[in-house]
């Protein structure tokens, strides 16, 4: 059994992986991943859906028992940086844009917000599911997306099929979150980046400030840490989020959203939600059929062989302004049919569109 002290993670940081055989600047956390775990899996084999039920690694191949980790649970109900990254200078991918309605804009009190994990990390039709998570988005036509596992192989499709949408991503290195701005009806202010100190997985926090037909907005997401295992982590994570969520300025509407990975007793663990802020799906009304965003027993694109897990891994949380300038109305789950050519769904998530209406002061 290895140590996994600071003189071990220097003398093999450059060496290659010796499950997947791949030369990573993150090999560090690809060769201590197993031991940590206690499993016989390398840090491929979580992050390419091991966790979510496959049976065999799609890097290496090899087998583990993963059913096993839902057993015990309620399932029922980036690069890691070393300092706080700022940008509020205009960049050629975030460059500001002066707003100039559509128009077609049928809506002009109206607000969409999506937040989506499009599981780019899982390769099998990864293309023809992104091109069809396009599609989907210009048919939605939200303001504003928030996406989670975004990989270098999808994020130029976004580009590129997402016409008329800006991509801010929260990363560089294999897989990270984003999120697109409409650029007929959104100004972009700004963005920073929160690394978090003890993750082991490249997750962080995203936030983008901008202007939604002339409503000011912090739009965060994240994706926070996987597993079971990894709940203390989460735990902490969740709190940091919540932290910056109250440090916003009281002018901004604060919209935080993604894949947290979330069970209820480890919201109950941290305390709940923090006082002035709410769930969007419970502020439109808890409808049933929304309730899980990973429901593997409506989404086929994973293979379970005990039972079927459902669980709300994907939240909205939502702090209003002062004065209060939106309100939550509807709260929807799209990229609910298959893609005909492929046979899978858009993702094995579902997204989670959520609408508000512009409070006219």
């Amino acid at each position: 059994m290895y140590d996994t002290n600071d003189e071990m993670i220097q003398n093999h940081f450059n060496l290659l992986c010796y499950i997947c055989g791949k030369m990573s600047a993150l090999f560090m956390r690809c060769f201590f991943y197993p031991i940590y775990m206690a499993r016989n899996m390398c840090y491929a084999c979580v992050f390419r859906k091991l966790t979510m039920g496959r049976e065999g690694c799609l890097e290496c191949g090899k087998t583990t028992a993963v059913n096993a980790f839902f057993e015990d649970q309620d399932v029922t109900t980036q690069e890691k940086g070393t300092k706080r990254e700022m940008s509020d200078s205009p960049t050629p991918e975030t460059s500001t844009k002066s707003i100039k309605l559509e128009d077609t804009d049928q809506e002009p009190n109206r607000v969409r917000v999506l937040s989506w994990n499009i599981d780019g990390l899982d390769k099998p039709s990864v293309q023809k599911r992104t091109k069809e998570i396009c599609k989907i988005i210009k048919k939605e036509n939200p303001q504003a997306v928030l996406l989670q596992e975004v990989t270098l192989e999808t994020l130029p499709i976004l580009q590129q099929h997402c016409t008329g949408y800006q991509v801010i991503p929260g990363g560089t290195i294999d897989y990270f979150t984003a999120i697109m701005l409409k650029e007929s009806h959104v100004q972009f202010k700004g963005k920073e980046i929160w690394p978090f100190d003890n993750t082991v997985m490249m997750r962080n926090l995203l936030c983008v400030k901008c202007q939604i037909k002339g409503v000011t907005f912090s739009l965060m997401t994240s994706h926070l840490e996987s597993t079971k295992d990894f709940a203390e982590e989460r735990k902490e994570q969740l709190r940091r989020c919540f932290e910056e969520i109250k440090a916003q300025p009281a002018t901004h509407n604060v919209l935080f959203g993604g894949d947290l990975n979330l069970r209820d007793k480890e919201l109950a663990a941290v305390g709940g939600i923090p006082s002035g802020v709410c769930d969007v799906w419970e502020a439109t009304g808890s409808r049933k059929e929304c309730l899980y965003t990973w429901d593997m027993m409506r989404n086929t694109n994973l293979v379970f062989d005990k039972f079927k897990p459902r669980c709300r891994f994907d939240r909205l949380y939502l702090k209003h302004s002062t004065p209060n300038t939106i309100k939550p109305v509807y709260f929807e789950l799209i990229g609910l049919e298959k893609i005909s050519s492929c046979g899978k769904f858009p993702s094995d998530h579902w997204g989670l569109l959520s609408h508000y209406d512009i409070i006219k002061t």
